[in-house]
């Protein structure tokens, strides 16, 4: 099976149709609430998708590990995506994978980013903006787990410099994208 570097961060509700009949195997659910996701995650879920839920970003769930431990029973979900660390040892006591999204915005930012990768040991990193090929280079060559990037990122060339920068994965709102593949008008 070809390994597709493409997820879909669905960041609207309106994007759910789009996201169950594209080609990506992977989904990023930065919408919806607390009494709308069981509605989002079991199309995907039906259609062979790996649902991974954006913890800070869909209303109602918390940060602690009582919604972590909910997200996994109800929902079943494969793993969350999180800024907190402490939501990354939670996630793998329930057996969820676990993104651990960082923002380069400064050297700092970086090297903190680095230290708190190395102390929770998530399963992926995302790397935000994924606009910085030096960068990307630079977080892959110092991390040990797959490294996703995203945000900001809207044209095709963009996501192959990503790509030939060390990232495993791009993940992109734009649906317009999500069937993009190597080789197809780079």
């Amino acid at each position: 099976m070809k390994h597709n570097p493409i997820i879909a961060s669905i960041t609207e509700e309106s994007q759910l149709d789009q996201a169950v009949a594209c080609g990506v195997k992977r989904v990023n659910l930065m919408t919806g609430n607390i009494n709308n996701l069981g509605k989002i995650v079991k199309p995907l879920q039906q259609a062979g998708k790996q649902v991974f839920v954006h913890v800070e970003m869909v209303g109602g769930i918390g940060r602690d590990a009582a919604a972590i431990q909910y997200l996994a029973e109800a929902f079943r979900i494969d793993g969350i995506i999180t800024t907190k660390s402490n939501a990354i040892a939670t996630a793998r006591a329930h057996g969820l994978a676990s993104i651990q999204r960082v923002f380069a915005i400064d050297t700092a930012a970086v090297e903190t980013a680095l230290r708190m990768i190395k102390n929770c040991n998530p399963d992926e990193v995302e790397l935000m903006p994924g606009l910085m090929p030096r960068i990307i280079r630079d977080m892959k060559q110092r991390i040990k787990q797959p490294l996703i990037v995203g945000g900001l990122i809207r044209e095709k060339q963009e996501i192959s410099s990503a790509l030939d920068s060390g990232a495993d994965y791009v993940s992109i709102g734009d649906a317009a994208l999500w069937q993009w593949t190597r080789g197809t008008s780079e």
